[in-house]
């Protein structure tokens, strides 16, 4: 599971740039503009829960070990 989580990880971060350099800075929230921004925000979401899978996991151990 480690892995995956990782390899999660790693798509979400390159989903993120790709869709960043999509962004068009004058009009942000018009167009492709807007679907850009919520793939962005959308990668930062499965990372974070990602990582929060991570967390649990490592408590899950922590408390079998008890």
């Amino acid at each position: 599971m480690k892995i995956f989580s990782y390899v999660i990880i790693a798509i979400s971060l390159a989903l993120i740039i790709f869709n960043f350099t999509k962004v068009d800075f004058s009009n942000p929230f018009e167009g492709k503009s807007t679907v850009a921004l919520i793939g962005v925000v959308s990668g930062f979401c499965a990372i974070f829960l990602m990582l929060i899978f991570r967390i649990s996991k490592s408590i899950e151990e922590k408390s079998k070990e008890d």
